[in-house]
């Protein structure tokens, strides 16, 4: 289980709660909904436990600190409950009576609705203690600390800045909470000469700016407590307190926690439901958030998190899905200068989670698969967030040039959902279009409760553009097979063949052990193991040289790693050809559990707009 006792860095927000974890108010709150628990496959060699499945100790302070957390400067400031408290007095200050008559009614509503909510048992998706326990906890803001140890050598072509997105709530959960729901906080090492620096800072989203001034959380958490009629009356208290202006929710709702991109001289943080925001490196190595980034007024809808650049022309492809309007769908590119196309509507029957998609040479792939959302369920008590048994799974070509719809070719793959994309090319020879993609069963696993294992597995899918059939297949051997999840490809030959995937070892799930260096073509694989108790996430291939390899896999391989066991982190840079250990550069302070990075070299930050 993630660490369950007091350990150095862990209680940097305020003194551990070792013997009362949670507060009395969050011991018994629930929700009357159906939702989902992962459950492991057994292993009778290997006793598995992990922090989304089990109750862990979180470290959060009783009040969150103040703005800001800490100063640009190199100073550590301490969390001051008193500055919280008068953020919000003075916040409440600038009200009319008519606003603070309504946010009183409004605050005892929510009072009421809680209460409710805390008669019945939280699901394990939901489950703060659960979701974001041991190294899932979050961490306070780190100002720059330059010249971190460093075990072994730090390769000389490596100058630039890593960077990490990840869920980091600024607030204790006062009821549901889903990992996926925390505000976005960017981890970012810088390395030049041999040497290297760490910062951490939170993406300043609107919501958390919010909030902060608030000094509670106000904004709904889409997975965490939109469930049955206790989401719905969320929803409601967040609508009315905008309709008296206690809130402003027109500037975006977005958390920023998943993804990251480096396009057009901007650092972009993203999660698909609002607009990215972007994000600056300073010189020394800190970050600052600019705001939401709209391309200079070209983007009115939100984006998803992973967009795709192109390593020839530059170009940015993207989507944006809507829940609630139609079109459910739209798809959009950027040229390099960052000029938008108009957007193409895809006319999809019912509005689809779409994480993911991904490119060709010529094409985009739409994955339209089962997980999609019906905001109805809420009504009868469920999530709006489901799997759909009577819905096909498909995926759509579309040329990238595209300016409608109308020549999409939609192609059926039977029972096929795909979190993430890890790469497509064409096959002309064949007329076939090739996904790589981990194929996760049950398809709604991470959000709703059930009783299957998750499993999580690698597979080439074959799209035939002439006879309009479809084939997948596992990449691993059935002996080999294992769950794999979190990855990349080299990203200079993102859209065309690919030999390697390198891909992260989700397993105990949700923590990542290692992460496995495939064979696309022969299925080969070989595994780097963190090393006991120490666990990582998502490994992130950086090329020796960008344009002048000869091996497509002749790069690093960039992660970071915490041990359990002494709570400490680091980053790892590991050879990507002989997964050999390069060097390790310790952190100075304890780095989440997170989602998806980047990595900007240093001779791209001279032009950082």
């Amino acid at each position: 289980m993630a660490a369950s006792t007091t350990s150095p860095n862990s209680c940097s927000w305020g003194k551990s709660q070792i013997l009362n974890p949670f507060s009395s108010s969050l011991v018994d709150m629930g929700f009357p909904t159906k939702s989902i628990a992962l459950k492991k496959k057994p292993n009778k060699s290997l006793k598995v436990e992990s922090a989304i499945h089990s109750p862990s100790v979180l470290h959060f302070p009783k009040q969150p600190y103040p703005n800001p957390v800490i100063t640009r400067q190199d100073s550590t400031a301490k969390p001051d409950n008193k500055s919280n408290k008068s953020q919000g007095q003075t916040q409440q200050s600038q009200w009319n009576p008519l606003q603070r008559a309504a946010a009183m009614a409004l605050d005892m509503a929510e009072n009421a609705l809680v209460s409710r909510e805390r008669q019945h048992p939280l699901p394990k998706t939901a489950d703060p203690r659960v979701q974001i326990g041991g190294n899932f906890a979050p961490v306070p803001e780190r100002p720059v600390r330059h010249g971190l140890p460093v075990t072994g050598s730090i390769p000389e072509c490596i100058n630039g800045v890593y960077l990490r997105n990840g869920a980091n709530p600024l607030f204790e959960p006062v009821a549901g909470h889903h990992f996926f729901d925390g505000d976005g906080m960017v981890h970012a090492v810088t390395i030049g000469n041999g040497s290297a620096s760490y910062a951490c800072r939170f993406t300043e989203t609107q919501r958390l700016m919010q909030e902060r001034e608030l000094g509670r959380p106000v904004f709904p958490k889409a997975i965490g407590e939109l469930h049955g009629h206790n989401g719905i009356g969320r929803l409601l208290l967040f609508y009315a307190r905008g309709l008296f202006g206690l809130v402003d929710h027109k500037q975006g709702t977005g958390v920023a926690n998943a993804g990251l991109v480096y396009f057009n001289n901007r650092l972009l943080a993203m999660s698909e439901d609002d607009l990215p925001y972007q994000v600056r490196i300073t010189p020394s190595g800190d970050l600052e958030t600019v705001g939401r980034y709209n391309f200079n007024h070209q983007l009115k809808s939100t984006m998803i998190a992973h967009p795709k650049v192109d390593p020839v022309s530059k170009e940015l492809f993207a989507l944006s899905y809507d829940v609630v309007q139609k079109p459910y769908l739209k798809y959009f590119r950027f040229s390099a200068d960052g000029d938008k196309s108009p957007d193409v509507e895809i006319h999809l029957p019912v509005p689809t989670m779409m994480h993911d998609f991904a490119i060709t040479e010529n094409f985009v792939v739409i994955p339209d698969q089962q997980v999609v959302f019906k905001l109805q369920e809420m009504i009868t008590g469920g999530s709006p967030v489901i799997y759909d048994k009577n819905k096909k799974s498909r995926f759509g070509i579309l040329a990238k040039n595209a300016k409608d719809s109308n020549d999409i070719i939609w192609i059926e793959s039977p029972d096929t959902f795909c979190f993430h994309l890890w790469n497509a090319w064409e096959e002309p020879e064949t007329d076939e279009v090739v996904v790589i993609g981990s194929c996760m069963t049950p398809a709604d696993s991470i959000f709703n409760e059930c009783d299957e294992s998750l499993k999580s597995v690698l597979s080439e899918i074959r799209l035939n553009l002439k006879t309009g059939e479809s084939t997948r297949r596992p990449i691993l051997s059935e002996s080999d097979q294992v769950n794999l999840e979190a990855g990349m490809v080299n990203r200079n030959s993102l859209g065309r063949k690919t030999q390697f995937a390198y891909l992260a070892i989700a397993e105990p799930w949700p923590k990542v052990s290692g992460f496995a260096k495939v064979d696309l073509s022969s299925g080969e694989v070989k595994k780097y193991f963190y090393g006991d108790n120490k666990y990582g996430g998502e490994p992130f291939f950086l090329p020796r040289d960008a344009n002048n390899s000869e091996n497509e896999d002749d790069g690093y391989i960039l992660a970071f790693v915490h041990d359990e066991k002494t709570w400490k982190s680091e980053l790892q840079i590991v050879n990507a050809m002989n997964l050999q250990l390069e060097a390790s550069i310790k952190l100075p302070s304890r780095v989440p559990y997170g989602f998806h990075g980047t990595f900007v070299d240093s001779k791209d930050l001279v032009n950082q707009a």
